[in-house]
Formats: structure tokens, C-alpha cells, sequence
């Protein structure tokens, strides 16, 4: 009865719109999955993604969410009570357990966001990339002799939100993670710490980890319906092999540049595989001041060749190794 739960924590704290949003959502995307949500026709007319309330109330008891029928039917109050669902037709403001045609209002576009529901909305969404993603950097991390579960030294979420299309500079980055911040979707694992971004060694963690009246917490199909990856689009003209960059007289030149990683990181982002390439460089960081530039390709990591990995092997092995990262590149001629 994970939903239940969600919901029924929801209720009860400070967050309450953005929190009851996010229990919705999980129910809206398995609803989905489940096909109840489609286009129904009544009286003549076609409504799109819509859910019958008898059906709906059916799946709750059935899938073991909720006890019985007057707990699901005070649930779905719940959410309509907050926007999450409207009825189809007409204004009626109880939820009826009947064959009444009802909508989530982020189907049709009617639902009233905020910046706070903004926020909790992309701390979901982030939350939800990090503990799906290929070594995450949620770990298991030591901190004057205490092991906080699930925490991150701030300038690894930095780069991890560069490296992932989040963001654009380093900037953004900090804007966004006060922001996490200030709305309690991160904090810091030691209390005695004034209230800033973590963006040096320091580890915070997730909230909604630590707190599981928050509500967040996926079961396994949910997580995989709302990771979201992000994949820009190629900066490279064409593709280009290894075999090309390492055959006589190729038109690239080879350069050794050496990057002194600040609080935030780095400030580059690598893409591709076999070779990896630069796809972006944040103008005011460490590694445009080295040299780096975009569509340049990446042979060596610190004296390793990394031109047959993928851009999350090199990736991982830049942030994990030391702050001065040395990089053999190629690039173009012209």
C-alpha cells in the first residue's frame, strides 16, 4: 500500500501541495501503465485521457493500495480536493465511486503549478535520475567518524547535473541547488552548518531519504517511468572513429592540458563512446581556463587511455579521481 502511504503522509506536512502532487503523479503514471487511462466516449462525444472512478477504485483495492472502497474513494477526494483530478463533465466537487468520467488536470494542462510545486516537481524528477543512474553518487560516505547513507560531497552533484544536461554553467547549478535547498529537497548531513549549498568536500544528502514522511519514496516500475535522461544533441559535425584519430597523418593535433578542479568542479561535459568528445565547456571554469574546447576528443585520463570507453566510464573516472586532472585531447585541424 506504498501509494496509501504517500498520501496519507502527504497530508500532514508543511509541503503539502507540492508532496500530494508528487503521491498523484506516482498514481497517474501507473494508471497509465495499467491502460485505464484512455479516450472514452460519452453521449456522443470523445473525451481523451480519462479514467472511469468505479474502474479506478477497482485497480486501488486490487493491486492492494488501499483496504477498501471508502478508503480509496477519501483518497481520491484527496487529490481532487488539490487539483490533481477533476471530474470530466461537469463541476461536481465530491468524487463519486460510479462510471463518472474523471481527468488528471496534467493531462489535459489544468493544473495550477507554482514554484514550489516547480521545485518539488524537479527534485522528484533529479531524485529519481540519481538513484537510477549508473553509479550514482549516492554513497555510502564517512563524516567526522559518522556514515550518513545516500549523501554527496556538493561539488560531485555539480558536475553530475553538467554532465546530465540539468544545467548549463556551474552557476545555474548553485541557483538550483539553493534552491533544493531552501525547499528541504537537500540539506546538509551536519546540523551545526550554516545553511549554504554543500559545493566543496562536504557531503549533504536527500531529505526525502532521511524523512520517509515526505512521501517520495518509488517503488521499482515508478522509478523507471520517471527517470528522465537527457541527451543533447552531438556538437560533432560527423562521426568520427578511433581508427581515424590514431591513422598517419590525420588532421588533428594532439594537446596535453592539465585542469585545477575548484569547489565546483571542473566544467566540462563529455559525450559518446570509443572516442568520447567534449560536447560543452562552462566559459568561467577550470576547464576552459585549461584549454578545454568543445569537439575535442578524449584519448587519456590522467596518464590512462580512455579512447575506447563511453562517456559514463570517463566520466565517473574524472570525478573520482583526484582535483588536477590531467587530459591528453585531440581536435581538429580546421
Amino acid at each position: 500500500m506504498e501509494l496509501l502511504g504517500n498520501i496519507q503522509s502527504a497530508m500532514m506536512t508543511r509541503h503539502q501541495k507540492a508532496e500530494v502532487m508528487i503521491a498523484g503523479e506516482q498514481l497517474r503514471l501507473r494508471v497509465h501503465d495499467s491502460k485505464l487511462i484512455k479516450d472514452r466516449r460519452h453521449h456522443l462525444r470523445t473525451y481523451p485521457n480519462c479514467f472511469v472512478a468505479q474502474e479506478l477504485i477497482d485497480w486501488l483495492i486490487s493491486h492492494k493500495e488501499v483496504p477498501d472502497r471508502e478508503t480509496a474513494v477519501q483518497l481520491m477526494q484527496h487529490l481532487m480536493d488539490h487539483d490533481i483530478i477533476h471530474h470530466v463533465c461537469d463541476k461536481w466537487p465530491a468524487f463519486k465511486d460510479a462510471k463518472y468520467l474523471y481527468r488528471f488536470r496534467k493531462d489535459d494542462g489544468t493544473f495550477p503549478f507554482n514554484i514550489e510545486v516547480k521545485i518539488f516537481m524537479r527534485g522528484q524528477r533529479l531524485y529519481e535520475h540519481l538513484i537510477t543512474s549508473k553509479d550514482s553518487i549516492l554513497q555510502l560516505r564517512q563524516e567526522k567518524g559518522v556514515a550518513y547513507e545516500r549523501s554527496f560531497p556538493g561539488y560531485m552533484l555539480i558536475d553530475w547535473l553538467l554532465q546530465n544536461g540539468e544545467i548549463e554553467s556551474r552557476r545555474q547549478g548553485l541557483d538550483l541547488c539553493k534552491a533544493l535547498l531552501e525547499h528541504d529537497i537537500i540539506q546538509h548531513v551536519q546540523p551545526a552548518l550554516d545553511l549554504k549549498v554543500p559545493t566543496n568536500g562536504r557531503c549533504g544528502s536527500l531529505t526525502h531519504q532521511q524523512h520517509s514522511s515526505c512521501g517520495y519514496p518509488l517503488n521499482a516500475s515508478l522509478t523507471a517511468a520517471l527517470a528522465v535522461r537527457c541527451n543533447p544533441t552531438s556538437v560533432l559535425k560527423r562521426h568520427v572513429t578511433c581508427e581515424e584519430l590514431l591513422s598517419p597523418g590525420a588532421p588533428y593535433v594532439k594537446r596535453v592540458l592539465t585542469i585545477l578542479g575548484d569547489a565546483l568542479g571542473w566544467g566540462f561535459v563529455v559525450r559518446g563512446k570509443s572516442p568520447c568528445y567534449v560536447q560543452a565547456v562552462d566559459p568561467g571554469s577550470p576547464a576552459a581556463a585549461a584549454g578545454i574546447k568543445v569537439r575535442q576528443f578524449v584519448c587519456r585520463v590522467n596518464g590512462r587511455s580512455v579512447l575506447h570507453l563511453d562517456y559514463r566510464t570517463l566520466s565517473k573516472l574524472v570525478m573520482t579521481g583526484p582535483r588536477v586532472v590531467t587530459l591528453e585531447v585531440m581536435e581538429p585541424l580546421d
